[in-house]
């Protein structure tokens, strides 16, 4: 709760006046208890994960009545229907509030004022990247070992053709203990509340994108460094259960040092191979036909 009854009050605390958005903030949350405000977090969970994937809900359905898309699909003979996608969507909500929203409440987040400024909150984005994909690329390894995947991980591959909303599905083991690493930098790091649903937004926006079934060449993570993608997670989901390759979260840089991405190498490679191969001999073949 804010330490201050007025916003003149709180313009002397901090020795100026506020700022539009921390008026609105005051305004808002002055007379709100902090345990009040938390619980906003797990709301505006709910906010991102319902809204996010919805353009791709749009782009899935839109293969049944043209193939336009079809070009950006990496499964294409794969197809979801509404009903199917809504089922996810239902499923995932329901973990969320039994898992998901208890843990949330446990990380102490300053709510008060001032707000955070780009030059803090930008620091600790990074650091809550980096203790999250670090950490989670160590669970999702032991979720790939023959207890971990029977028991637990085999839910979350149910969905051998990602698809956005199924990011989040999963056994309830699985969503807490990947909770933890997600939750983690922000208990280590403490920032504002403004700082927390940013992370949260962009950590569920990356993971839908990264489920999203689709390898769109005009999306900007493609200028990301060692940042994975669709296409990258596409091939731990396509091979499934005897996935040993593939564990990042969000940056591949951890299955580059551990070797845990020379299956994926491989058969890109392969695949570059056959493509340009077939090329060629389609070029041979045209200019046999012109003779």
């Amino acid at each position: 709760m804010i330490p201050y009854v007025t916003v003149e009050e709180a313009s002397f605390a901090l020795g100026r006046n506020l700022t539009w958005l921390e008026t609105v903030w005051f305004d808002y949350s002055a007379t709100k208890s902090d345990y009040y405000l938390y619980c906003h977090n797990i709301l505006f969970l709910f906010l991102v994960f319902s809204l996010a994937p919805i353009p791709l809900v749009f782009v899935e359905l839109a293969r049944s009545v043209s193939g336009w898309f079809d070009r950006y699909k990496i499964q294409p003979k794969v197809n979801y229907s509404l009903s199917d996608m809504f089922s996810c969507y239902k499923d995932v909500m329901k973990m969320f509030i039994l898992v998901v929203g208890p843990l949330q409440l446990m990380i102490g987040i300053r709510s008060g004022l001032p707000l955070p400024t780009l030059s803090e909150m930008l620091p600790q984005l990074f650091v809550y990247f980096l203790i999250e994909d670090y950490t989670n690329y160590w669970v999702h390894r032991f979720f790939h070992s023959k207890w971990g995947y029977e028991n637990i991980h085999r839910v979350h591959h149910e969905y051998s053709a990602p698809t956005g909303y199924a990011a989040p599905y999963a056994h309830w083991a699985e969503v807490f203990l990947l909770g933890i690493p997600t939750f983690m930098g922000p208990a280590i790091s403490p920032g504002h509340m403004i700082t927390f649903w940013l992370w949260i937004a962009l950590r569920q926006i990356e993971a839908i994108e990264t489920h999203s079934g689709y390898d769109f060449p005009w999306s900007p993570t493609k200028y990301i460094p060692f940042y994975g993608g669709a296409e990258y997670h596409d091939y731990h989901h396509y091979v499934g259960g005897q996935s040993q390759s593939n564990f990042a979260s969000v940056f591949t840089y951890c299955d580059y040092i551990y070797g845990t991405d020379k299956g994926y190498r491989f058969q890109k490679k392969l695949l570059e191979q056959i493509k340009e191969s077939s090329k060629k001999s389609n070029k041979h073949n045209g200019g046999i036909k012109s003779d």
